[in-house]
């Protein structure tokens, strides 16, 4: 119950900001959550090392290019 009397009075009071106010609040509020979040979602180098050295990973990278080859040869990969 003391959160919500909390938020609601946070709330009555973001009501009496103007709208650029609210508007730079709400900024700042994405700003931090994506500041605590991103980092849980970032990928280590050292991870990324570990997937190019994977056997399996190189060998569907392999595929993946000689499906390309063929739009390669094509022409479709050459600078106009």
């Amino acid at each position: 119950m003391m959160l919500t009397s909390m938020l609601e009075q946070i709330e009555a009071n973001i009501a009496q900001l103007s709208l650029n106010e609210q508007l730079w609040l709400m900024e700042r509020l994405a700003y931090h959550i994506r500041r605590h979040t991103l980092p849980t979602i970032k990928v280590k180098e050292s991870e990324l090392a570990a997937m190019a050295a994977d056997p399996a990973i190189q060998h569907e990278i392999q595929q993946i290019g000689a499906e390309f080859a063929v739009a390669e040869m094509d022409g479709l990969g050459a600078e106009q």
